[in-house]
């Protein structure tokens, strides 16, 4: 038998709609967090490019559609979405935004710790210390916002239309 969305979340528990309240609180987490990343200027795009690809590592749909959704709406190109998963093998890709994936690869899977240091002393070459702190608090909230989505199957529905909402 074929598994269809439905009978895929059949079972499943929306844990932000069964505990609203530890949701809310995960939400007001991550308006702090872009907030301490727009002060340590990192801009909106970087911040998406970090949810994509951390979203990417933990197989979020519903995280991947959104985030790519905003950073189209932000002004990034579908090319560099298109990349994102290889983007160390293209030069698409700034130090700064390279050394912020990486970062948030090396948070997403704190286990590894040679890519961990490896990933750290790339950050602490081009991004300041206020910088490194607000990439790890971006992987860490969207990482946490993935494991909700993930275990909830929050599903994916079909735009409307072409254009990114």
């Amino acid at each position: 038998m074929t598994q269809t969305a439905e009978t895929a979340t059949r079972g499943r528990v929306f844990i932000d709609k069964q505990s609203p309240d530890a949701y809310r609180a995960l939400l007001a987490t991550a308006e702090s967090v872009r907030a301490t990343a727009a002060e340590a200027g990192l801009d909106r795009i970087l911040v998406e490019l970090i949810n994509i690809r951390v979203s990417q590592l933990n197989a979020c749909a519903f995280c991947l559609n959104t985030h790519t959704r905003a950073a189209l709406r932000g002004g990034e190109t579908p090319q560099r979405l298109g990349v994102l998963a290889a983007w160390r093998d293209t030069d698409l890709f700034t130090p700064r935004e390279r050394a912020a994936l990486a970062l948030a690869e090396a948070t997403t899977r704190p286990a590894d710790a040679q890519p961990q240091t490896s990933a750290y002393d790339l950050a602490r070459s081009v991004l300041t210390e206020a910088e490194i702190s607000a990439v790890i608090w971006v992987a860490i909230t969207i990482n946490a916002f993935n494991r909700v989505s993930v275990m909830s199957k929050h599903p994916v529905r079909q735009s409307s239309s072409a254009t990114p909402a």
